[in-house]
């Protein structure tokens, strides 16, 4: 049954991050046929103005799934977040562009990307719950990590899945068509998450909050005890969340095309890199997690944070060298010591809180760091680099984060939280 409930956690995530995998991946073509400008930079940013704002409605609907969750349970989460999101992502496939709708059809992508973001909201921390919750007490950093590690599979999977159609189609095939199919690929990936889901069970310390609670949980409050119990909590994951989701969308959702601008590689080398990249993030994070199951952690939180700040710099100049091997090993480096980082802080999240606010509590507070660091993170990178001319710019901007997490971690007291909670 564990391994059922992983399976049903994992497969969520793949889905609802390779909806927004293909957003980056395509981030080119979509501005094109939706963000019409006068020079690729600024077609790039509007498009990543756009990225941004569908993480801004995560925390509404982590707030609303969260809170069904505590309420009724956490399969009904992860059976409504699944079928919205592929409804989301299957739908820009079918949109017409800015040459038959003008600007309503930038207008309907807009709102495909906020529906996307909302039922991420849910499944963004439905499954690590649902996951946490199955797990034995002394695994369940390496449940959680491997669940989590199901979000860089489906940027593999795209890139490798955009690569060849690239190479079946015509370049003007592709960008009259072709593009459309990745999108309308995960309508039927959904279903085959639902029916996966549909053969697991309820989590056993949500079914034993609810046989020891005398008061009906459905008619409880999560919402208003998650603020009241857990305000210090809540603020110390969105900034420790914040920074890990910063890094992962550097790495899904912006490296390729900034390899491009920034590096000089072309289209073919920079999916090709990153590939490469979230492969070996998919192998390494699970592997940190059992080092936090060993350790603890809080001491995975400030050797990670440590490592991206020492490494950064160096690996960033790697990355806009111009030359393939050096990009690969930048972007190696860098996946190395954010995945460390992640060792302690996915399973951090989700333990510091009790089982009666859990998933309204980690919902809100991870979708507002995500929203604030993860999705502002390729734009952010973009403006850096346009504005100041130099290709690494963006490192400085993850140093600042990474002094910031530690300085939240030292001043706030973060705890250390293995084997807390049930």
């Amino acid at each position: 049954m564990q391994r059922r409930a992983l399976l049903g956690a994992g497969v969520g995530q793949f889905i609802e991050f390779y909806d927004f995998a293909l957003y980056g991946i395509l981030s080119v073509t979509l501005a094109y046929h939706f963000f019409p400008a006068s020079s690729t930079t600024a077609g790039l940013l509007m498009l990543f103005a756009t990225y941004g704002i569908s993480f801004f409605i995560r925390p509404v609907g982590g707030l609303f799934f969260g809170s069904l969750g505590d309420r009724y349970g956490r399969r009904v989460v992860l059976t409504a977040s699944i079928l919205l999101i592929g409804l989301a992502t299957g739908t820009i496939g079918l949109l017409p562009t800015v040459e038959h709708w003008g600007v309503a059809a930038t207008v309907a992508l807009v709102f495909c990307r906020l529906l996307q973001g909302f039922s991420a909201g849910g499944e963004s921390v439905g499954s690590p719950t649902f996951a946490f919750e199955h797990a034995p007490k002394d695994r369940r950093g390496f449940f959680i990590t491997v669940t989590i590690a199901a979000t860089a599979l489906p940027a593999v999977f795209a890139s490798l899945f955009v690569m060849l159609l690239q190479g079946g189609l015509s370049e003007e095939a592709f960008l009259s068509w072709g593009w459309r199919i990745p999108f309308l690929v995960a309508v039927p990936l959904s279903l085959l998450g639902l029916w996966i889901r549909a053969r697991t069970e309820e989590s056993p310390a949500y079914l034993k909050m609810v046989s020891e609670t005398e008061e009906k949980v459905s008619q409880s409050s999560p919402l208003k005890e998650a603020f009241a119990l857990n305000g210090r909590k809540i603020f110390q994951v969105i900034m420790i969340m914040g920074f890990t989701a910063m890094g992962f969308y550097f790495l899904s959702g912006y490296f390729i095309p900034y390899v491009q601008t920034a590096g000089n590689l072309s289209g073919v080398q920079a999916l090709a890199i990153n590939a490469v990249a979230m492969t070996l993030y998919t192998v390494a994070l699970p592997m940190w997690g059992i080092l936090g199951d060993r350790i603890g952690r809080r001491k995975m939180l400030i050797g990670g944070a440590l490592a991206v700040a020492i490494t950064i710099i160096p690996a960033f100049m790697l990355v806009t060298s111009g030359n393939v091997w050096l990009a690969l090993l930048g972007q190696v480096i860098f996946v190395l010591t954010i995945t460390s980082y992640g060792g302690g802080c996915y399973a951090f999240f989700i333990e510091v809180f009790d089982t009666r606010t859990r998933m309204t509590s980690a919902a809100f507070s991870y979708n507002v760091g995500y929203a604030i660091f993860g999705g502002t993170a390729p734009f952010i990178g973009t403006l850096l680099v346009d504005r100041s001319g130099v290709g690494y710019a963006p490192a400085f901007y993850i140093l600042a984060l990474a002094v910031a997490v530690l300085l939240t971690i030292w001043l706030t007291k973060v705890p250390e939280t293995k084997g807390l909670n049930d």
